[in-house]
């Protein structure tokens, strides 16, 4: 492969031909990419100190949290020093390593929020056997099978791609190395990796999407039909109220990027869906669990005024020495 390949480095225009903005948007994506450090960080530490989170719920949102943040550093700090240094290059090796972890976490977030629609929808019409159907094996095994099912997803697509030659241009239109952009510019024919895309990518979104639906159509219908109460009603639609948020943020661009014909769709557009579902999504992902959450609200909460008690007893007893 390597002497087969004469182009060793890459170019991101993406953001770069955006003059006079640079600092402007390196201040920018670090504050972004900060808040999804901390607000998934935060929600990471507090399900694991907090026992009355252990749930195969809040599980689920563990692993959404820590596949945020890894998602988020696959794009943002290779952008960042891109913003510093004034010139957004990236060598073949890290192209495609760039593109194998963006698609292995970014299917893997579609696959886990499916899994959480399923969590939600037994819980809900089935909550008797609630425990027996999500036991912790069980929660572990649907977790292993969406990391490892993502994992094959985007080996396919590394592979594919570093089959293809590429002897020049070098210049990849988007902020970092996705899959359209890259095989653009290969000198083979690309019809193969592009189909894969259309077909394999197309279903690991729009299968769980419709999965996703399925679930919560059938827990409004359960509700409609099975549980009288409006508190009751109320109650259990409330769990599902932050994840169905989720799912709307990550799905509407993620379409929107891949499953029209890839050859048809415009780089700007392209870049702007994925600015969408990579960055944004993992910001206010914390945001909407923890605004929409009591649970975790209430949790949070009580860590941070036994962290003010603890530094208030500090300065007491530093006072009293003193």
């Amino acid at each position: 492969m390597d002497n087969q390949t004469e182009v060793r480095k890459f170019i991101l225009l993406g953001l770069s031909n955006l003059q006079g903005l640079q600092q402007f948007l390196f201040m920018l994506f670090l504050l972004l990419y900060l808040c999804s450090l901390l607000g998934n960080t935060a929600i990471m530490t507090v399900v694991v100190c907090e026992p009355r989170l252990h749930t195969p719920m809040y599980f689920f949102l563990c692993n959404l949290s820590c596949q945020d943040i890894f998602y988020s550093t696959v794009t943002i700090p290779k952008m960042l020093a891109g913003f510093l240094s004034g010139c957004q290059s990236i060598s073949y090796t890290g192209c495609l390593s760039q593109l194998h972890f963006f698609h292995f976490l970014g299917s893997s977030e579609a696959l886990l929020l499916a899994v959480m629609a399923y969590d939600r929808c037994v819980a809900i019409c089935n909550p008797l056997r609630y425990t027996l159907i999500m036991s912790p094996w069980a929660c572990l095994l649907l977790a292993a099978a969406t990391w490892t099912a993502a994992f094959l997803h985007a080996l396919m697509h590394t592979v594919m791609t570093s089959q293809l030659h590429f002897c020049g241009p070098n210049h990849i239109h988007h902020f970092f190395c996705d899959i359209k952009p890259v095989v653009r510019l290969a000198c083979d024919s690309n019809q193969i990796n592009l189909s894969l895309l259309n077909i394999i990518t197309g279903s690991i979104v729009i299968g769980p999407f419709v999965f996703t639906l399925s679930s919560y159509l059938y827990i409004f219908s359960f509700l409609w039909m099975k549980v009288q109460s409006k508190e009751g009603r109320r109650k259990s639609f409330s769990t599902c109220v932050s994840h169905l948020t989720v799912v709307v943020l990550l799905y509407v661009p993620v379409i929107f990027n891949y499953v029209p014909p890839s050859s048809g769709s415009s780089p700007r557009q392209d870049m702007i869906a994925t600015l969408m579902y990579n960055v944004v999504t993992s910001v206010l992902n914390p945001l909407i669990y923890t605004l929409r959450n009591v649970e975790v609200k209430c949790a949070l909460k009580r860590r941070l005024f036994s962290r003010q008690l603890l530094v208030q007893k500090m300065f007491c007893l530093a006072a009293c020495v003193g």
